[in-house]
C-alpha cells in the first residue's frame, strides 16, 4: 500500500463515526415519514395543561425536528398557529438557531475528520473559502428557500467553518423567512379562532415580513456575485492545476 493510499484510508474510529452520522440521517428521514403528528388542537390542549414546561418542551422539540428532513417552513407556521405571532416568533427563531447548532455540532464531531482525510485539493480550497467567509456563505444559504435547513447545518459542520460564523449567519438569515412563516401561521390560527382583532394585528407584521423578505432577497442577489468572484479567486481553474 502506497503512502498516498494510507493517507486516504480512514481509520476505523473515523469510519465508524461517519457511518453513525449516516445512520442518524436515515433514521431521521424514516421517523419523519412514519411518526403520527398530533393535531393542532391536541397540541394546544397539551400545552395549556403542561404550562411553562410544555412550552420549553415544544421549543426543544422544534429544534430537534430540524435535524430530520422536516421542512422548517412547516415548523415555523406551526409555531405561529399554536402561539400567535410574537409567541410563535419566540419559539421559531431560538429553535432554529438551536437546531443549526445541533446539526453543526453533530456533523463536526462525526464527519469532519473523514472529510479532512478524503478531501482533494479543490475541496480543501473550498473548505478554506468557507472558513474565511463563513458568515456570508451561511447567510446566503439560509436566504435561499430551496436549500434544506438540515443540509446547510451539516455542511457547515463538515467544513472548516467556525461555529460562531455559522450561528451568526443562521440567526440573521433565518429571520426574514421565519417572521413571514410565523405570521402566516398566526393568521391561520387567528382566523380559525374567529378573533378578528388578533387577525388584523397579525396582518401588520405579515406585511412587514413580506417587505423584509423582499429586501433580503434583493440583498442576496447583490451579494451572490461578490461571493462567486471571491470563490473564483480562491479556486484556480482546472487548467492551472
Amino acid at each position: 500500500m502506497t503512502t498516498q493510499e494510507r493517507h486516504h484510508r480512514l481509520p476505523a474510529p473515523t469510519a465508524g463515526r461517519a457511518a453513525l452520522l449516516l445512520v442518524l440521517l436515515l433514521c431521521g428521514a424514516a421517523l419523519a415519514l412514519v411518526v403520527d403528528v398530533p393535531g393542532v388542537g391536541e397540541v394546544r390542549r397539551w400545552l395549556d395543561d403542561a404550562g411553562p414546561a410544555g412550552w420549553a418542551g415544544l421549543l426543544a422539540g422544534l429544534a430537534l425536528a430540524t435535524l430530520a428532513p422536516v421542512p422548517r417552513t412547516a415548523l415555523s407556521v406551526l409555531a405561529g398557529v399554536l402561539a400567535g405571532f410574537w409567541g410563535g416568533l419566540a419559539l421559531a427563531l431560538p429553535s432554529g438557531v438551536l437546531g443549526a447548532l445541533a446539526g453543526f455540532t453533530l456533523a463536526r464531531l462525526l464527519g469532519r475528520e473523514a472529510v479532512t482525510r478524503l478531501a482533494g485539493p479543490r475541496l480543501l480550497r473550498a473548505d478554506a473559502l468557507l472558513t474565511d467567509r463563513g458568515v456570508l456563505a451561511v447567510l446566503i444559504a439560509r436566504l435561499t428557500p430551496v436549500l434544506p435547513f438540515t443540509l446547510i447545518s451539516y455542511a457547515g459542520g463538515l467544513s472548516g467553518m467556525r461555529l460562531r460564523d455559522h450561528l451568526l449567519g443562521s440567526a440573521v438569515g433565518l429571520t426574514p423567512g421565519t417572521v413571514l412563516h410565523v405570521a402566516v401561521g398566526a393568521s391561520v390560527g387567528a382566523a380559525g379562532l374567529g378573533d378578528g382583532r388578533t387577525l388584523l394585528l397579525t396582518l401588520v407584521p405579515l406585511t412587514l415580513a413580506l417587505l423584509a423578505l423582499a429586501g433580503a432577497r434583493w440583498w442576496r442577489r447583490r451579494a451572490a456575485p461578490a461571493g462567486r468572484a471571491a470563490e473564483e479567486t480562491a479556486l484556480p481553474s482546472s487548467t492551472a492545476l
